[in-house]
């Protein structure tokens, strides 16, 4: 039976960890339910590329963030995915040495200190640009800054005081060994999904929902929309009617930043057992690295970018990101280091058309924006996904538990009750 051949009860568009989990949870409400995706795979920004360095490496979700909170534990341990337990290393090297003890507790200082200060913003209702309310002539501002751009994927002067405070950090991030796309993989493996099945436009305007792929034309009653905010704002989906102002706003509200990996993979273990697992190569500007030091004792360093330098890596080409991430290992541990790299990768998300960016932040004075994304339009046009999630933003679980709270709203649209989940 092909795509055009039945009538749905919903169309889930978007196979990412949000689309993923709404289709297997309106099934388990007794829905009818289809699930297309424009990739030839799903996971959106959850993907383990297994190819480029020889072993597992994360391009996108890596760590299952507010681990104590996070669903994923729990189904990595069902999968037997290994991960570890810990958090950012904040180790330190400053230009031609390693930082002092000293030196490391001050700017975790300064860190605490600015939150404090956005936590008082919030507290006073000012929904402002964290460079507002942060010391900016201080000697830790640019990590401070770079810190805050690879969690919130822009720099802090397009970051909202109150979407950063309102995310739900608990300070546990727990690495997954073989990946965190390969976990949300192996967990729908069993949902059906059409793939390479882009839709070009989806017509809400009659009783029934039009989706146009290249597959045909499908038909349900509702639709939920789990595409990344990036490809909303580019108006890659012709949506007839158009999507109203409100949710337009909210769109454009919600930009998707740049964030981005570089893997370096050695051919020996050049590092030794004294040398730290991760630290940030810091040279008081905002062109600043983390670089993890053999992840998993697999010969590897990966250097994490975020904000407009990541950017501007970006577009400035493969080799120029994994240029500068060479460059700064060798100002820590000599240039004779570099001979001994047989393969590179790295991520681009902001030039992959199917997503165009990392995730999502909040502008200052729209951190309403996330809970106007995910409203519906007319009952019938359902949006989830990382940019709808109010205290789990930007990570992989967060557009989880979307996936299946809009699902069951969904459900309770459609009357689908216990008695109907029981026939089925």
């Amino acid at each position: 039976m092909g795509l055009s051949d039945s009538r749905y009860d919903v169309v889930v568009i978007g196979a990412g960890s949000a689309g993923l989990a709404a289709t297997r949870t309106a099934a388990e409400e007794g829905l009818s339910v289809v699930l297309i995706e424009a990739s030839h795979r799903i996971g959106g920004r959850a993907f383990t590329d297994t190819e480029s360095l020889g072993f597992p490496f994360d391009l996108g979700c890596h760590w299952m963030h507010s681990a104590s909170l996070n669903p994923y534990v729990k189904i990595a341990d069902s999968h037997g995915h290994a991960y570890l337990k810990n958090s950012y290393p904040r180790q330190i090297h400053l230009g031609d040495r390693w930082a002092t003890e000293a030196e490391c507790d001050d700017c975790v200082a300064f860190s605490d200190r600015c939150h404090e200060l956005i936590d008082g913003a919030v507290a006073a209702g000012r929904d402002v640009a964290v460079a507002d309310v942060t010391p900016r002539e201080d000697r830790w501002t640019p990590m401070f800054d770079m810190a805050s751009s690879m969690g919130s994927s822009v720099d802090t002067d397009q970051i909202s005081t109150v979407d950063m405070a309102a995310y739900n950090d608990t300070d546990e991030n727990w690495p997954l060994v073989d990946g965190y796309g390969a976990l949300v993989a192996a967990h729908f493996a069993d949902v059906p999904v059409a793939l390479n099945c882009r839709v070009e436009r989806i017509d809400w305007s009659g009783k029934e929902i039009k989706v146009t792929t290249p597959k045909g034309v499908i038909r349900a009653a509702r639709a939920i929309i789990t595409v990344s905010n990036g490809v909303l704002a580019a108006g890659d989906i012709d949506f007839a009617p158009r999507l109203p102002d409100w949710k337009l706003a909210a769109v454009a509200s919600l930009p998707l930043g740049s964030h981005n990996r570089v893997g370096l993979a050695f051919d020996r273990d050049v590092f030794g057992p004294e040398v730290q697992n991760g630290f940030t190569v810091y040279n008081e500007t905002p062109e600043t690295v983390f670089l993890q030091i053999r992840p998993f004792d697999r010969n590897h360093v990966v250097g994490l970018y975020g904000g407009r330098f990541s950017d501007w890596l970006e577009r400035s080409g493969p080799e120029a990101m994994a240029a500068h991430a060479i460059d700064n290992l060798k100002q820590v541990f000599g240039n004779d280091i570099e001979k001994h790299i047989v393969k590179t990768t790295c991520s681009a998300w902001g030039g992959d058309p199917l997503v165009r960016g990392a995730y999502s932040c909040a502008l200052p004075g729209h951190a309403g924006a996330r809970k106007k994304l995910a409203e519906p339009i007319d009952q019938r046009l359902f949006f989830a996904g990382e940019a709808t999630s109010l205290e789990f933003y930007a990570t992989c679980h967060g557009a989880y538990l979307t996936g299946i709270a809009t699902a069951h709203d969904v459900a309770v649209t459609l009357g689908a009750d216990e008695a109907r989940r029981k026939a089925v």
